[in-house]
């Protein structure tokens, strides 16, 4: 496995190209009848080639921003591998989560591509009756157009590759939100690399490893820590697509046994229906699975303690389990934990840490007491080498001892140099040089530990409550869909703070009807945070808003909330 940290990405994708490793694809949407298909990086490289060249006929130079549009797929991955080749940046959009909501897709795509200055789009053939250019988009094209055997395609022997650029974009990843601003996280070559060779280096990735990925593209984790690290590291890919694991979870953990993968990636409630899916399962084997990192989401110890224990039947052990934190604006990985260790949690006194922000620890006899008056919270390990972390109170800046709640800022090689035509939102992600994260967080150990997202958290009587605590509480209740519960506050009598729940409902033979599922949630919340809720919405299914990666949107839930936009059950 390539570990020169001072080659450019495309000698590092040079490199890998004869690793002798490959993508095998699996899934009812990556093969045909003819089952899975295995591919040399060194075919998918030769293939890229040709992409490059044919970009560079119609125009394109180097530090120019290709915009692609398309499901997760082998002609997006050589797609976006031919960009990277060419010196492009490749924007890779987000696709529509819901059919329902496609006006408000194809407004957010639109201010993607032309905020990020793409100066070409490639769209899918799928995806062409959904997105139709206007005037103001820029060139657009169907995808295969520029891969081999295309018309007009040359051959990649015409590719030529520019001159190192460490400054030059390699990925704009635009951040799930709101339409009218968007922000586009810039990844330079040099923070690329920095943080493929740090993830690798933290996770103690060899070229013997074999990942697994169903995650899509155009999310960071997907591009960054499960296509561009195993494509430029040369390690064994085995990729399916998002959809194939959503119509069958169980899928994932079959793809897991047959190719003896060691490592794979997933959101919290990935491993919830992995679970489920675990418990009709026979005859698998995970026990060279030593990297199962839950990321993108906060990791809920109840949902990893579940997985592990289905797992187990088939040889997975607890230190399996890789809780880890992330995000775009430092290309993906920001803290591991030690390959191998597993979940290691800290439970505290939940009313001292939302009274007096400080994490006082605590022992449970009684499970019972989990929720209401302790709080059990994961170690997420420590910063990726090249990266530092500290935690300040957010108002002075000053960094706290550890156990004390403030912000999290990072600084170091992996750290994003800001928003692509943002110099607002860049100024404000930035204090003296530190990378201010928004999320509150404690150090113990040198290792972090996320309690929540500052501008989620609702005051209540004095005490900060975190809308996960509520959300978790109320999901298991029955008629409740779980990992479909928003909480959020609202402005209340002489101004105090009160709480919305906003839950996804399903009525079965043992909730009751509606009244009844609205009883229990009603004093679930109240035993969570001392006070009862304002009130308590119940919707149908698919009603919460959620980003294109299946992030709840609690800000968006609220202005829902207030303008009589919800579906109501």
């Amino acid at each position: 496995m390539s570990d020169n940290h001072s080659l450019s990405t495309i000698e590092r994708l040079e490199s890998a190209a004869d690793s002798g490793t490959g993508v095998h694809f699996v899934g009812a949407s990556m093969t045909n009848d003819d089952g899975p298909v295995q591919v040399s990086w060194r075919e998918i490289h030769d293939d890229a080639r040709a992409v490059g060249a044919a970009l560079q006929a119609r125009g394109l130079v180097p530090g120019d921003h290709v915009a692609i549009l398309g499901p997760t797929s082998r002609d997006l991955m050589t797609i976006v591998r031919g960009c990277w080749m060419a010196g492009l940046a490749s924007m890779v959009l987000p696709l529509p989560m819901r059919m329902g909501s496609l006006d408000v897709f194809i407004d957010s795509t639109r201010g993607r591509i032309r905020h990020g200055d793409a100066k070409l789009l490639l769209i899918d053939d799928l995806l062409a009756d959904f997105y139709v250019p206007a005037d103001g988009d820029p060139a657009t094209l169907p995808m295969k157009a520029v891969l081999p055997g295309a018309p007009n395609v040359p051959s990649g022997d015409a590719l030529e590759i520019p001159p190192h650029d460490p400054e030059r974009l390699v990925i704009l990843q635009y951040t799930s939100g709101s339409t009218s601003e968007p922000k586009g996280v810039m990844i330079p070559d040099r923070v690329l690399s920095a943080n493929i060779d740090a993830c690798a280096e933290a996770a103690e990735l060899t070229g013997d490893d074999v990942m697994v990925s169903w995650l899509p593209l155009y999310h960071d984790m997907g591009l960054v820590g499960f296509l561009a690290l195993p494509m430029t590291k040369g390690v064994d890919l085995v990729q399916a697509a998002p959809q194939d694991f959503l119509a069958r979870p169980g899928n994932w953990m079959q793809w897991l046994s047959d190719y003896r993968a060691t490592a794979t990636a997933g959101p919290n409630f990935s491993w919830v229906l992995a679970t489920r899916a675990l418990k009709r399962m026979e005859g698998l084997d995970l026990s060279r699975l030593t990297v199962a990192l839950s990321g993108a989401e906060p990791v809920d110890p109840a949902a990893v303690d579940a997985f592990v224990g289905e797992a187990a039947r088939f040889g997975f052990t607890q230190g399996g389990m890789f809780p880890a934190f992330g995000m775009a604006e430092v290309a993906i990985g920001g803290t591991f934990p030690p390959r191998r260790r597993g979940l290691v949690t800290d439970t505290v006194d939940r009313i001292v840490l939302e009274t007096q922000r400080v994490a006082k620890p605590v022992e449970i006899h009684d499970p019972d007491e989990l929720g209401l008056t302790a709080r059990k919270l994961p170690l997420l390990g420590k910063p990726v080498p090249g990266l530092e972390m500290r935690v300040v109170d957010p108002e002075t800046f000053e960094e706290l001892p550890e156990r004390h709640v403030g912000e999290l800022l990072l600084r170091g090689t992996s750290v994003t140099p800001g928003y692509y035509k943002r110099p607002d939102a860049t100024a404000a992600l930035f204090h003296e040089g530190w990378l201010c994260t928004g999320d509150l967080a404690y150090v113990l150990d040198g290792e972090l530990v996320l309690c929540g997202r500052i501008k989620d958290v609702i005051i209540v009587g004095g005490r900060n409550v975190f809308p996960e605590d509520i959300e978790r509480a109320v999901g298991p209740l029955d008629g409740v869909r779980a990992g479909n519960v928003i909480a959020f506050g609202m402005e209340g009598y002489k101004g105090k703070e009160s709480v919305v729940v906003v839950a996804e409902v399903r009525v079965s033979d043992t909730s009751g009807g509606l009244d009844d599922i609205r009883e229990r949630i009603h004093h679930r919340t109240l035993e969570v945070c001392g006070l009862p809720p304002r009130d308590v919405m119940l919707v149908t299914p698919g009603t919460l808003p959620k980003t294109s990666s299946g992030k709840l949107q609690r800000a968006k839930c609220r202005d829902e909330y207030l303008n009589e936009e919800l579906a109501l059950a």
